[in-house]
């Protein structure tokens, strides 16, 4: 016979392991296919189609066999295929990845794959648990429906529970997979507990090597990268991302997640990346002539990142003061460490989410940074018609906004969508398309007589004055390689925002790899 209270304690440790799972999930996904709704949608309702089958399946049983040792059973094959996830989820995902382009659609496509290979068996089995739990616990009719009640209220605050301490410590504290591994240890113990009561000590004790498997994989986990890659100089999980830091000939990368895109590149002796963060700095020369570098005294960042776009606008803005913003305090430690954070002149940073940060600060600020952006990850409150007014009271008469935007293969709607917007709030907005790559820089300018046909004679000043290169390059950049823009929705905090966008992208790039139509070429 379990007792009472183990039921109980039982009941409220599920509930908290889905949610644990649930979680890391998250973050396992994420790694390698971003954070975006639609990849919470995707797990969310996938967990809940489990948890439905595992209801009924659990109902089933309960009717058919409500033995001790079926509970057993199921939380000792729940640890053990919690277990499993943790231990498979990387060699599977780089053997499916082998296979596929690395675009919005097909990353949609392996995630729906490995929602549903991975978490059906430790979900159906989770939710399994609390039928029989209540045909367990229920002594008497007359109390079915207390019984009922505290069982459900005791799984939810569980839920509610292994929710925030998984997302905020747990996984901050162990990593992912570890956090996996934590949970899977519990209910086999919480399995050989139940066989303890119900058969004995030497019954418990046979089955005791189960804890083999979760206790091998939390050594094995600690000795081992979440994402091996070559170059590795440094890896850690923050309660944001999944951070790493390689180097290769010297210079030194910051990627996160899944890591399809250079969050900031570092080598001591160079500034001359012709990323994003160089084309930035092109802004300010929208404004028309006399305007100088020296006019550029204040700027802001959101996603600073390791600081490279400050780096370099320190170098190419002399005493200009920055703010920068970067929701992620554990990738600023990153930054300071590995990427000479603190050596950046009158460089200030702030461990903020950007929108919340820059309305902290009164301004005014001669140039706004927005680098937040990775198709198919949109913080949709940093694209929306609200965001950009709040921005524009924060610039000085000829302060000018640049907005880094990925651009999806062969559609230009979210690019064309984040211009109309910014339309809505400056009188000059111009983007161009960085060459070489899938990523467009959208400018917006307070002045109304600012404009691109000012570049080419601001870059011919800028280098007969002695300019760094890579500004004067940036500069004519800026206005050899305009973006084709058109008319697109505007984004707003109360219907369309900037991820909604993105997800109509990835479906109808899916919707194209179903019916088998040829996928679009990417933008050159």
């Amino acid at each position: 016979m379990l007792s009472r209270r183990y039921l109980l304690l039982s009941v409220f440790l599920t509930g908290w392991s889905v949610l644990a799972v649930e979680m890391a999930a998250a973050r396992l996904l994420g790694a390698f296919f971003g954070t975006g709704n639609l990849v919470w949608a995707t797990i969310i309702g996938f967990i809940l189609v489990y948890l439905t089958l595992g209801y009924f399946l659990g109902g089933h049983a309960a009717d058919r066999r409500p033995t001790p040792g079926l509970w057993c059973a199921l939380l000792l094959a729940a640890g053990e295929s919690v277990a499993l996830v943790a231990w498979a989820f990387h060699p599977l995902m780089r053997r499916v990845g082998a296979f596929l382009d690395p675009t919005a659609g097909a990353r949609l496509a392996a995630l729906f794959a490995a929602a549903i290979l991975l978490l059906l068996l430790p979900v159906t089995l989770l939710g399994m648990v609390a039928p029989l739990a209540l045909r367990l616990a229920l002594r008497t009719r007359e109390e079915a429906g207390r019984t009922s009640g505290l069982l459900y209220a005791v799984s939810t605050l569980g839920s509610l529970l292994g929710t925030f301490a998984t997302t905020l410590g747990l996984i901050p504290l162990l990593g992912v997979r570890r956090t996996l591994v934590l949970h899977a240890a519990i209910l086999v113990l919480l399995g050989l507990e139940g066989l303890r009561q119900c058969c004995g000590l030497r019954r418990a004790l046979a089955w005791g090597w189960l804890l083999l498997p979760p206790v091998g994989l939390w050594v094995w986990f600690g000795n081992v990268p979440l994402k091996p890659t070559a170059g590795l100089l440094y890896a850690t999980e923050s309660a944001y991302n999944y951070i790493y830091v390689v180097e290769r000939n010297g210079y030194r990368i910051l990627y996160l997640n899944e890591g399809l895109g250079q969050h900031s590149i570092y080598h001591p002796q160079q500034l001359a990346f012709d990323g994003p963060w160089m084309h930035f700095l092109a802004g300010p020369f929208l404004n028309p002539p006399p305007f100088s570098r020296d006019d550029v005294a204040r700027m802001a960042i959101i996603g600073l990142a390791g600081g490279t776009a400050a780096r370099q606008a320190a170098q190419a803005f002399p005493g200009v003061v920055i703010d920068g913003f970067e929701i992620d305090p554990q990738v600023v430690e990153v930054g300071r460490r590995y990427f000479a954070l603190d050596q950046v002149p009158n460089l200030r940073v702030w461990a903020v989410d950007g929108r919340f940060g820059i309305r902290q600060r009164p301004g005014p600020y001669d140039l706004i940074i927005v680098d937040a952006f990775r198709v198919p990850d949109i913080p949709w409150h940093l694209t929306t018609v609200e965001f950009f007014r709040l921005l524009r009271a924060r610039l000085s008469p000829q302060g000018v906004v640049a907005v880094n935007v990925g651009r999806l293969p062969g559609d230009r709607r979210l690019v064309n969508s984040l211009a109309t917007t910014m339309a809505q709030v400056f009188p000059v907005v111009y983007g161009m398309d960085i060459p070489g790559s899938l990523n467009s820089v959208l400018y917006a300018a307070v002045d109304p007589k600012a404009g691109p046909a000012h570049l080419p004679v601001q870059a011919a000043r800028l280098e007969r004055e002695g300019a760094p290169a890579f500004l004067v390059r940036a500069v004519s950049n800026a206005a050899a390689f305009p973006a084709a823009l058109a008319p697109g929705p505007v984004l707003t905090d109360e219907s369309l925002t900037g991820e909604d966008v993105t997800n109509g992208l990835v479906l109808a790039f899916l919707q194209q790899m179903l019916w088998g139509q040829r996928p679009l070429s990417a933008d050159r």
